[in-house]
């Protein structure tokens, strides 16, 4: 019996296909493409980009002092304030990071992308909102070295953000002593990690700031950080299935995002808030990290 007896014509493999019933197949098939080209483009550019994400981890830290047991700190990158971010998604991420409650709030650079259209004015108006109980806390990245640092420290600390540019600062929680140290843009050569940690007792802990998380390679060879918070990759902008990123920039290829042991430093890299052109997410959202910290029993996995 013939097993294709009662299909329809267009269903008929045994018979080649016509001109017309070709360039028809062809025609919708381009037409689906279009479509969904089409769409994925509209998603990549206007959905994805204003489409904020928490992320929430546990980071078990050996030598973490015990008092910092349970320390919650909220992290945000790369604003990029400029042509390519709407000052109402930095707004709207400043207003998650507080509903969060955090006792701490760091910033791991790169404010913005240029300063000819009043950016200095959005970080003070956008930023001075965020507070917490151990500080706001801000490092510079490469996009703010290529602006105008001063400006953009100087509007950073107006907003309250305490801008830590090779420097150290003592927090006290429980009893116990922890210091948090941000080191100043490495693209640039500002990075100084020595003086960074300058002051610092041998046996204290430190956790870092700094906007390049390849930089992690330098900071491990001091065995008082032992956690480094960073950002400027963006996570790529765009991963694709299978491949990843196709495009990172210098100094976040190897560490591009997320949780990262490299023998005894812990390094987190956040996805950021902004965008650089073209200014398009795929499968990488834009981030709004709540990290808590806890002192690591014997045993237990570092997340």
């Amino acid at each position: 019996m013939d097993n294709y007896q009662g299909m329809p014509r267009q269903f008929d493999f045994d018979r080649p296909l016509t001109r017309r019933e070709f360039f028809s197949r062809m025609a919708k098939l381009t037409k689906g493409t279009i479509a969904a080209a089409a769409l994925g483009a509209g998603y990549s550019r206007w959905l994805e980009p204003s489409w904020l994400t928490v992320e929430r981890t546990h980071l078990n830290l050996p030598d973490l002092p015990a008092g910092f047991d349970g320390l919650t700190i909220a992290q945000i990158s790369d604003l990029h304030f400029g042509p390519n971010v709407d000052p109402a998604l930095v707004e709207l991420a400043a207003g998650m990071v507080m509903q969060l409650r955090p006792e701490m709030i760091v910033i791991t650079g790169d404010f913005v992308s240029r300063l000819s259209h009043g950016e200095s004015g959005l970080i003070l108006s956008t930023l001075s909102r965020l507070k917490a109980e151990h500080g706001v806390f801000g490092i510079l990245g490469n996009h703010d070295w290529w602006t105008d640092p001063r400006v953009v420290s100087e509007s950073a600390e107006k907003a309250g953000i305490n801008v830590l540019r090779n420097r150290n600062v003592l927090l006290e929680r429980g009893g116990e002593q922890l210091f948090l140290a941000g080191v100043d843009d490495v693209w640039e050569k500002k990075a100084d990690l020595s003086r960074a940690l300058e002051g610092v007792p041998e046996n204290a802990r430190v956790l870092a700031l700094v906007h390049e998380p390849d930089y992690a390679d330098t900071v491990v060879q001091d065995g008082r950080v032992i956690l480094q918070l960073s950002g400027h990759s963006h996570g790529g902008q765009v991963r694709l299935p299978l491949i990843g990123a196709p495009l990172l920039p210098y100094l976040g290829q190897k560490y591009p995002y997320g949780f990262y042991q490299i023998q005894n430093l812990q390094l987190y890299t956040n996805r950021g808030i902004g965008v650089l052109f073209p200014g398009v997410r795929f499968n990488c959202r834009p981030e709004i990290t709540l990290h808590t910290l806890h002192r690591q029993p014997a045993g237990r996995p570092a997340i």
